[in-house]
């Protein structure tokens, strides 16, 4: 299966990465914690790229630009809440979120939300404060906002849950990958007894087996959405559900070996690693961590619901 994006994908994905690196990307997300205001930059960002005139939902095309567009954002850490704009019905945004402890990332940005569970139960909410922690904000995922007084409200179609777990994959792919060049620079940067760390065995294997995961994943999310454009009534739960996994799993693992190998400075606050860990948590952990997913995923796979990029084809196996 042929799961290379189309040129002018990618070259759109190029170009979004480049407007949103004026921005200044990680520390500019840092200076946005103390100054929410600075979100209406990266709105306006969007806004000339089209972003806000995306129909994932309708056209093959705009799926995959908006897919690219995802993991620009990721790339370059851009403070707006990205998919849920996306997928956004009569300007409400949708947001995925656990009914038992609802939160939504950038859940202060206006007053149109719509909130659903894996589950596609809709719900309407009252939107409160800022999710308590140091200087009035989470340290994890310094942009949450607690939803509250949910009210049962319909449902949205699965469809759109299923798009919102792989567009979300798509932005943490960009996310660890800004991260691992960032790790990159530094081993080739910083020497420790007369050579620089990447001439170290260790870190090399390390290094190694970080940008094989990335490929890993690159190659999955790439996988989900060519199925997803070739029959969007084909891919089902088993599919998104098992790339946000993935994404997740991935993201953790990255995230571990770059905090080990710059140190000390990669927890550093004010560090580019440091702001990419706390700003991916919520894409990380909502609606529900990986642990729980698999949970919900493991009847699909005793069915044998599952198809990759090394299935057998039904027809062959008959």
């Amino acid at each position: 299966m042929e799961t290379a994006l189309p040129e002018h994908i990618t070259d759109f994905g190029a170009v979004a990465a480049e407007r949103f690196a004026i921005l200044g990307g990680p520390q500019a997300a840092l200076l946005t914690e103390s100054d929410r205001g600075l979100r209406r930059r990266a709105a306006t960002a969007l806004r000339e790229l089209g972003a806000f005139d995306l129909d994932v939902r309708a056209s093959t095309d705009e799926l995959l630009a908006a897919a690219a567009l995802c993991r620009a954002a990721g790339a370059t850490l851009l403070p707006y809440p990205v998919v849920e704009e996306l997928l956004a019905v009569d300007g409400a945004k949708l947001a995925l979120i656990d009914p038992r402890a609802p939160r939504v990332d950038h859940g202060d940005l206006g007053e149109s939300w719509r909130l659903a569970d894996l589950d596609g139960t809709l719900y309407t909410v009252t939107m409160g404060s800022a999710v308590a922690g140091s200087g009035g904000h989470a340290k994890l995922g310094p942009f949450t906002v607690a939803a509250q007084n949910l009210q049962l409200a319909g449902a949205v179609p699965l469809s759109d849950v299923r798009l919102h777990l792989i567009l979300t994959s798509w932005r943490l792919l960009g996310a660890v990958e800004r991260a691992v060049q960032i790790t990159s620079d530094h081993v080739q940067a910083r020497t420790q007894f007369g050579k620089p760390l990447s001439d170290f065995q260790t870190v090399r294997f390390r290094m190694a087996d970080t940008s094989v995961a990335l490929r890993g994943l690159e190659e999955l999310a790439k996988f989900t959405l060519s199925r997803w454009t070739a029959a969007p009534s084909a891919i089902g739960w088993t599919d998104a559900v098992m790339l946000k996994i993935q994404a997740a799993d991935t993201s953790f693992t990255v995230m571990r070996t770059c905090h080990q190998l710059l140190g000390a400075l990669g927890f550093c606050d004010e560090s580019d690693i440091s702001v990419i860990d706390r700003h991916i948590q919520p894409a990380l952990r909502s609606p529900e961590s990986a642990v729980a997913l698999t949970v919900r995923l493991l009847p699909n796979l005793a069915a044998g619901d599952v198809q990759t990029l090394f299935s057998t084809p039904a027809a062959a196996r008959s």
